[in-house]
């Protein structure tokens, strides 16, 4: 009998001790504000410095003009000879000239005067 009363006990204490469930909402808006923080900290390391990045390389392209010297993203020097809509018109030797398409000019080496 005393096993029996003590294994009542034991259940009656672990049923009142146990945890109290939510109520409505509960905890629901602290996992919100934790994704929303995750998300600015997300954009903000991941996005903003590369949207800045594409910005300055669609300024400097805007830039270029004939007689600039560039290089390419495949590491090739050249002097615009030419500006086209879509690519740039590129002497990379005495008689030897490349169109090269915009997206490709990495950066200016050195700016005509």
């Amino acid at each position: 009998m005393t096993k029996m009363s003590s294994m009542m006990a034991a259940s009656e204490y672990f049923a009142q001790t146990a945890a109290p469930a939510n109520g409505p909402g509960g905890a629901d808006w602290r996992i919100l504000i934790f994704y929303g923080f995750l998300f600015a900290a997300m954009y903000f390391i991941l996005f903003a410095p590369q949207r800045k990045k594409q910005k300055e390389l669609a300024k400097m392209l805007a830039a270029i003009t004939t007689g600039d010297e560039v290089i390419t993203t495949a590491g090739i020097y050249g002097t615009i000879t030419n500006v086209k809509d879509d690519r740039f018109v590129v002497r990379v030797a005495d008689n030897t000239k490349i169109e090269v398409g915009k997206a490709f000019v990495q950066a200016v080496v050195k700016k005509s005067e």
